[in-house]
């Protein structure tokens, strides 16, 4: 196999032991008489290592290359989802969850390895690809998870742990090294705050990273309260919840996987980027006034492709403007980036949710996503483009 292909599968098979725990943790913390807060900040725990974390392992692929930090990474999957199942009480629950937070960290490791075996051209294309691992993830994930929690909440957990141990023995043979050794050790800058400073002081790279920030705080806003949201207004339950988070999966797998590519080529990411977000915010928008199931399914869709089309190509730009010693690091930074929207955006949503209506968190989620959108058409016109790439 191709090294894009390894990596493609390598991450698509950690996300199905990621989804897989997704709709177990609710009921898994109620069991150990967890409350509806236990369950938020069991979530709010994981995306804080990831954002801790994610800057530390891409500077460590920097320094030692990619391989042996993925390969560290699906080992701590294996060891997290084994104490999840051996967990006993609330606050090992929480430790397990921590300790899959700091493991699954390394994402901006696979995306700098994708980097790393793409050439600028093709760099959208690849970072896609490892877009739909996750879309692809998250449909069979919490499907497995679902389907094997009727023999108990353990049992998920189980089979996570040792689909990612395969994984781990798998990669460990497959996996080759995409980093030139002559690189090794050779990281520009050091903590991560040289490396935001580094970051921030490269043209383009302030106003990428707050475009991904804004972005990815209001997608997950929406994430939040969409359950409660649907339920009120059409009475889904867990189970039409999971298939309409499958059809969304299924677009951005479809989106990230074969689409974003040739899109990005044809016109650059610089100008896919704003349009997504436009389309971003006619979904949030059509969400709250949508009169059928139908509707709310159109305007999902929307969502599913301004996502699919927008992430790839904000990370393929961001990795253009990162010198090729520094992937790893500025891609954690990304990461690290997102993972604080998925922090900040959750908790705004639902505090608007209880606070100011069902429809308000939707609204300003779209206000947000046009933001974006005016700071993307004026800060980012004049990015270079793969087929005019900045010297790095």
């Amino acid at each position: 196999m191709t090294p894009t292909a390894v990596v493609f599968l390598t991450v698509f098979i950690d996300l199905i032991g990621f989804g897989i725990i997704i709709p177990l943790l609710p009921f898994y913390a109620e069991h150990f008489g967890g409350t509806a807060l236990s369950v938020g900040l069991l979530s709010t725990s994981f995306s804080f290592m990831q954002f801790l974390f994610a800057p530390f392992w891409g500077r460590l692929s920097d320094r030692i290359g990619r391989r042996p930090v993925i390969l560290i990474g699906l080992f701590g999957s294996f060891l997290a989802y084994l104490f999840f199942g051996l967990a006993t009480s609330l606050t090992l629950l929480f430790v397990s969850r921590i300790f899959a937070g700091i493991a699954g960290a390394n994402v901006s490791t696979a995306q700098a390895y994708m980097a790393d075996v793409t050439t600028p051209e093709n760099r959208a294309r690849g970072m896609g690809l490892v877009g739909a691992a996750f879309g692809l993830g998250f449909i069979f994930g919490p499907a497995i998870g679902g389907f094997l929690s009727q023999w108990g909440y353990q049992v998920p957990s189980f089979f996570a742990s040792g689909l990612s141990l395969l994984n781990f023995i798998s990669a460990w043979f497959v996996l080759p090294e995409s980093k030139p050794p002559s690189n090794h050790g050779h990281q520009r800058g050091g903590s991560r705050f040289e490396v935001l400073k580094a970051a921030i002081a490269r043209p383009y790279l302030p106003q990428l990273l707050l475009v991904y920030f804004i972005v990815i705080a209001a997608f997950s806003s929406f994430e939040a309260t969409f359950a409660l949201f649907s339920e009120v207004r059409y009475g889904f339950n867990a189970s039409t919840i999971g298939y309409v988070f499958a059809f969304v999966g299924v677009i951005l797998a479809i989106v990230q996987g074969t689409l974003v590519g040739r899109m990005a080529r044809l016109v650059g990411e610089h100008r896919v980027v704003p349009i997504a977000i436009l389309v971003l915010a006619a979904g949030l928008v059509l969400i709250p006034i949508s009169g059928s199931v139908t509707a709310l399914l159109v305007a999902v869709a929307l969502l599913s492709v301004g996502m699919g089309f927008n992430s790839p190509s904000i990370t393929s730009m961001i990795s253009r403007l990162s010198h090729a010693d520094e992937q790893g690091g500025v891609l954690g930074i990304s990461q690290s980036t997102a993972s604080l929207a998925r922090i900040i955006g959750p908790v705004t949503g639902g505090f608007l949710y209880d606070n100011f209506g069902l429809v308000t968190p939707y609204l300003t989620a779209a206000t947000l996503m046009l933001a974006a959108f005016l700071i993307s058409m004026v800060g980012l016109s004049r990015v270079p483009t793969a087929q005019n790439p900045q010297q790095t």
